[in-house]
């Protein structure tokens, strides 16, 4: 047994411990060489760009308007570029005429000959003298046959040639004279169609200085035993806009440290602090660091078309473009099965945000909109020709109207509840809404998308706000499974304005700048700001720009799309087209709307549809669509503008849902032919009956 050097004496005896057993592996780490192959990451072969076709679209785009501009700009100056060389061609003819003659002379080699034409040096001198004398012959006949060929071009061609060559020589032979008789600092295109933004270089050395002063204990006591203890696993380069670092930093330091002192990090790479912006790569370990630093402060460069701006529609169970990343990079959210909190401080962006949010959900032709606009400023009013339930404002009447609304929200969600429920395993198997089944309108499983901007109105309100709570409580916590999109927004994020069991079922956030650290981390959750996701580090100028959580493992900086008025109001015009296409447009869209009494439509929808039957027992679905628009053109108009016959039918068999009424194959004749046949139609009888029994309820009440 071998020993230690702290053996002991007891009664005599040695006792011997033994030596302790070594823990650490041998040098190499183990691995064969097929497993360091499966442990390395292989980079894209296809630049980023290249992945969809939508971005190589985009990128294809900004090349050809980078060169057009550059093309356009120096055609617009070709005159005057033109005439810089007509003025500076007869210096390059000086200048051509004496280089010539140097040439001819043998100018070059006369320093070397001055310098032997001393007594020790004769006799070189006298051979560089022979060799001058049969250079410059050589150079005269060279000359002459150049002039002779010349002279006879000039007589000959013009006679040869056409015209317009001649002029074209001409033009050449001045435009080469009058660069020869450019300056270097005074060039023909003396400015550029395109300035680079001068950033400095991003070095490693910048960045190891910039760490070191920001005060980190961590930091600054590895690189005083160690100036490498800040190692780089990749070699800095471009990544967009900017330069890219991947930093490991000292052991026992992590990322959270340096993006809690970002300014400070900012202030020493000497850059605007919306340049600047340190993440973290939570894939390898805490302490690896991404740093990215931007040629233009984030707020200010340029972002790319929104790709849902100009045609389209989209799938809401699909991921949809939300914003840009610090590198100009599209982040995508996907909106089913989420309840969103957005809060920032007045001007900043919130409401903005909100609004394309609810623009990209309807854009989904199934999408049913309920849009709240508590401000009353009618910043979401270009939703309201998409809206099945609109209203701005906060007074009385407005909340009693929200409430109604809210109460018929949740009976829905209870309808949903049972409607999934019952549906066989193999239509259903998540329990929960499908692409598939939102499509089928016999279900009515389509998405609803609740929009509410200042939700604090609601949940402070002294009446109602108990209820309010409550209900949409409800629809965060079980709506998402059954179709529900709840996105609350507010400039005062605190526990009053988003309750507690509302902000804590909210699987994404997006938070833009708050003044402090209660509301930043009531948005973000709960010890986000400790962690290192701070909302609180952006200025006032980063409008529109957030931390968005919740769509991936990390939180991303985001910068929205701006959207004005008139594009949203574009936008939206789209989406009703196509919502009038597929005979969805429904609810205050459509002319039909509620009223706090008795939570039913108060359009006179079932009345209009009596007065298109007349006296007849039954009628076509489509011909009572034709009646209703020459009845009321401005409400149903746009169902008589639906292409076929089976849309109009489509249309009102959707406005006619909520009574309970469901058209069905009728016998009747048509008016142009005189023949008869069986079409989707409705019979008087079902609409007489409704309202005699909607007229009992309202009665009772």
């Amino acid at each position: 047994m071998s020993t230690t050097k702290d053996d002991a004496e007891q009664g005599g005896k040695v006792i011997a411990f033994p030596a302790p057993a070594s823990v650490d592996t041998p040098a190499t780490d183990g691995s064969t060489w097929l497993d360091r192959l499966r442990s390395q990451k292989r980079q894209p072969i296809l630049p980023r760009y290249f992945k969809s076709l939508a971005e190589a679209k985009e990128a294809g785009k900004w090349v050809g308007k980078h060169y057009a501009h550059k093309t356009g700009y120096h055609l617009a100056r070709s005159p005057l570029y033109a005439l810089r060389l007509v003025v500076r061609s007869p210096r390059g003819l000086g200048l051509l005429m004496l280089a010539t003659g140097r040439y001819v002379t043998d100018a070059e080699g006369r320093p070397v000959r001055s310098e032997t034409a001393t007594a020790d040096k004769a006799e070189l001198y006298l051979k560089l003298s022979q060799q001058r004398d049969r250079r410059v012959v050589l150079r005269w006949i060279q000359l002459g046959l150049v002039a002779t060929v010349g002279v006879v071009l000039i007589m000959v061609l013009p006679k040869v040639l056409p015209q317009w060559v001649i002029w074209a020589c001409g033009v050449l032979a001045v435009a080469l004279l009058g660069k020869l008789g450019s300056t270097r600092d005074n060039p023909v295109v003396s400015t550029r169609a395109v300035m680079a933004p001068k950033a400095q270089k991003l070095t490693s050395d910048n960045v190891v200085q910039a760490l070191s002063v920001l005060g980190i204990a961590g930091i600054t006591q590895a690189l005083a035993k160690n100036p490498d203890a800040i190692g780089f696993t990749a070699p800095i380069q471009r990544d967009g806009p900017g330069w890219r670092a991947d930093v490991d930093l000292p052991p026992g330091v992590t990322v959270a440290e340096v993006i809690e002192r970002r300014p400070k990090l900012a202030s020493a790479l000497g850059r605007p602090l919306g340049c600047v912006w340190p993440e973290g790569n939570a894939d390898v370990h805490p302490g690896r660091m991404v740093l990215w630093v931007g040629d233009q402060d984030m707020s200010k460069s340029p972002q790319p078309a929104w790709p849902l701006r100009k045609t389209g529609t989209v799938d809401l169970f699909k991921s949809q473009p939300f914003g840009t990343d610090q590198r100009g990079r599209w982040v995508e959210i996907t909106l089913m099965f989420v309840s969103m909190v957005i809060g920032a401080i007045p001007r900043m962006g919130k409401t903005f945000t909100l609004r394309e949010l609810l623009l990209i959900a309807g854009m989904d032709p199934r999408a049913e909109l309920h849009c709240y606009d508590l401000k009353g400023t009618g910043d979401l009013s270009p939703l309201a020709p998409i809206s099945h339930r609109y209203r701005a404002g906060e007074e009385p009447e407005d909340i009693e109207y929200a409430l109604a609304d809210l109460r018929a929200l949740s009976a829905e969600l209870r309808r949903r509840a049972k409607v999934i429920r019952e549906l066989p395993r193999d239509l259903c198997p998540e329990n929960k809404v499908t692409p598939e089944l939102a499509g089928k309108k016999s279900l009515g499983l389509h998405p609803i998308v609740l929009g509410v901007d200042e939700c604090q109105k609601w949940f402070e309100h002294p009446e109602h706000g108990a209820e309010i709570e409550e209900i949409v409580t409800d629809l965060v916590k079980r709506g998402p499974a059954l179709g529900f999109v709840t996105l609350l927004a507010t400039q005062r994020p605190d526990a009053k304005s988003i309750p507690t069991a509302i902000s804590d079922n909210a699987v994404m956030r997006f938070c833009l700048k708050v003044t402090g650290q209660p509301a930043n981390d009531m948005v973000l959750g709960t010890s986000a700001h400790r962690n290192g996701i701070k909302a609180t580090t952006f200025s006032f100028r980063d409008k529109g720009i957030g931390i968005l959580l919740g769509e991936g493992d990390e939180p991303r900086t985001t910068r929205s799309v701006y959207i004005d008025g008139p594009d949203a109001e574009r936008l939206a015009a789209r989406a009703r087209a196509a919502r009038v296409a597929a005979g969805r447009l429904t609810g205050y869209a459509a002319g039909l709307d509620l009223t706090p009494e008795d939570d039913e439509d108060t359009g006179t929808l079932l009345p209009d549809v009596l007065t298109a039957i007349g006296d007849a027992d039954k009628a076509w679905s489509e011909s009572i669509v034709d009646r209703l628009a020459e009845l009321r053109p401005a409400v149903y108009g746009p169902w008589a503008e639906l292409p076929t016959g089976a849309a109009k039918a489509t249309q009102l068999s959707s406005a006619l849902k909520p009574f309970g009424i469901t058209t069905k194959q009728v016998w009747a004749t048509d008016p142009t032919t005189g023949k008869g046949a069986n079409r989707m139609g409705i019979k008087r009888d079902w609409i007489t009956a409704t309202i005699t029994d909607r007229d009992r309820k309202v009665g009772r009440r």
